[in-house]
């Protein structure tokens, strides 16, 4: 049999051995060789929380493929321990330490690197890591400068790996403030799914401080003993765990002017072609079409990572195969609490100049009448022209992953707000109620989308209590033992909505009336109450005052209702 091409591929995390893999399925005769810096590979960078708090139980398990695999069964040549020093894409070499090697495709996958801000005292500290490698988790798991002999540790970064991480912590025993710099926990998140994931970190024991950036540590030694807050304050602390992000590992390709945004990351197109000639690319070094927007985009997820070394494995081995990109779908557990995401949300869509509206429902994973219903949160962004739906947020203890890969299935297909309530989702009271939260949030949408009632958001309403409703009224159409039990937004109005046609004369329908309920059903039925007897600007709270108090937002007993 004569030999064929000659494929390298640099990097063995995810992309690189699925690439790998890819092209020996495809092609018996090419010589594929595999370089990775570390000695091993297909470990899982996502599992490393969890087996910081012995969820996973071992280090063994984070292990996914070993090399041996690669070797015996694909017939990789493993280069292990090898890191790549230098591409030369006019030679079509690569260079290490140990040699050159000549290739005649080349499948760029080496990942990213750990963020490391720029913190006075914080270089050579021993107790200080970050949480993205096996050497990294190596090192936080050492008996002496590890975390076994830590009580307090303190987490810079709210993102996804950061709040894992913080409750594993909290799972092990540690006591954990979490330093985020933006205003939220969970930044790419809309504001109020931000307090929505802060304030289930809180339920789980987590001190959380928003705005805080750390420019200084103090050290005793080796060790750090407290960090610096802006207001000068000092946090005492035993451990210092960065996650505040990463950055491509582009360089051996970029100073060759190799195209990449501006974090980094290398553009490829559908076939995960770089601007190189014979060069592929795929996982958290690269960049990939978003399906919404058009424009290259950076999604640093192992989904991605494989999804896209399968495809640059393919063309490598001569194929066509194509990767059409993603649009941000992703999903976190923060103790008993589910957030999940997919497309472009409200903040996302005013950062793109994209006209968009929000629906916002608060609506039972499962029937009322099943044993241990629990609310679930469910946001729509949508493009008022179409209806077509844009992206969706979701939050609570059961239910929003099931939600969450409906919704961006919808998505991908392009559906409307319209055809999102049309679709037939498996109904059975263990799972959903007759009326599923997505159908419940989709005729939400539509009702808004066909003008019958406007919700206001509860930040929104916030805000404008702060400086004053002006002229507007609050009204509470829930019943009187609900509002003794659970108190009022203060300055409303109480009306119950089963009276509400009998006391219709105690409102001016010149004025704006803003209703609320529990969760919203009720307000939205005293909206079409109240605009059908010549209310012309009439709103509900999106969420009712279930959601206004499960945002943290302020109440009042039910003697600082309006008279």
């Amino acid at each position: 049999m004569e030999p064929g091409k000659k494929i390298i591929i640099v990097g063995g995390l995810s992309a690189g051995p699925s690439a790998a893999a890819r092209a020996r399925r495809l092609d018996e005769r090419a010589e594929i060789l595999l370089f990775e810096s570390s000695d091993h590979i297909s470990y899982a960078t996502c599992g490393i929380p969890y087996a910081l708090s012995g969820v996973i139980p071992s280090r063994d398990k984070l292990l996914v493929v070993k090399p041996e695999l690669l070797e015996k069964r694909f017939r990789i040549q493993m280069h292990l321990g090898e890191a790549v020093e230098a591409i030369d894409p006019a030679g079509k070499t690569v260079r290490t330490a140990k040699g050159s090697y000549p290739y005649d495709v080349l499948v760029y996958a080496a990942g990213a690197t750990s963020i490391v801000p720029r913190i006075e005292g914080l270089e050579g500290a021993v107790n200080a890591s970050s949480v993205r490698t096996l050497a990294d988790f190596d090192r936080m798991m050492e008996k002496e400068k590890g975390l076994a002999s830590a009580s307090h540790v303190t987490v810079l970064g709210a993102g996804l790996i950061g709040v894992e991480v913080a409750e594993n912590l909290r799972h092990a025993g540690k006591r954990v403030t979490v330093l985020e710099g933006s205003g939220q926990a969970l930044p790419p998140w809309d504001a109020d799914f931000g307090i929505l994931a802060q304030k289930a970190l809180e339920a789980g024991g987590v001190e959380v401080k928003t705005g805080v950036m750390v420019k200084q540590v103090h050290r005793d030694g080796e060790r750090i003993r407290a960090v610096v807050l802006p207001d000068g304050s000092r946090l005492d602390t035993d451990y210092l765990i960065l996650s505040v992000g990463i950055r491509p590992h582009t360089a051996l390709l970029t100073q060759h002017g190799a195209k990449a945004l501006g974090n980094g990351a290398l553009v490829v197109n559908e076939r995960m072609e770089t601007s190189l000639p014979g060069i592929y690319a795929a996982g958290d070094c690269a960049a990939v079409t978003n399906r919404q927007t058009g424009a290259a985009d950076w999604f640093p997820l192992g989904t991605h990572s494989n999804k896209a070394g399968r495809v640059a494995g393919e063309n490598a081995a001569g194929g066509d195969a194509r990767y059409g990109g993603a649009y941000g779908t992703a999903i976190v557990k923060i103790f008993k609490t589910t957030l999940a995401r997919t497309g472009i949300n409200a903040k996302r869509a005013a950062a793109l100049g994209l006209a968009a509206k929000q629906t916002w429902i608060s609506a039972g994973a499962t029937p009322s009448y099943y044993p241990d219903s629990k609310p679930l949160s469910v946001s729509l962004t949508w493009n008022p022209a179409d209806g077509r739906l844009l992206g969706a947020e979701l939050a609570g203890e059961a239910g929003a992953d099931k939600r969450i890969d409906v919704l961006a299935t919808a998505v991908y297909a392009g559906l409307t707000v319209e055809q999102l309530g049309d679709l037939d989702l498996a109904y059975a009271p263990p799972f959903s109620p007759a009326k599923d939260p997505v159908i419940v949030a989709a005729y939400s949408a539509v009702n808004d989308r066909r003008g019958l009632v406007a919700p206001i958001l509860p930040l929104e309403l916030s805000q404008r209590l702060a400086s004053g409703l002006g002229n507007a009224v609050l009204l509470d159409v829930r019943g009187k033992a609900e509002v003794a039990k659970s108190g009022v937004i203060q300055g409303a109005i109480c009306l119950e909505l089963d009276a509400l046609r009998q006391t219709l004369t105690r409102l001016d329908p010149s004025k704006e009336t803003i209703v609320y309920c529990a969760k919203g059903l009720r307000g939205y039925l005293a909206g079409r109450i109240l605009a059908q007897n010549g209310f012309a600007s009439v709103r509900n709270l999106a969420g009712g005052f279930d959601q206004w108090k499960a945002l943290g937002l302020p109440s009042a007993p039910m003697e600082q209702a309006a008279a």
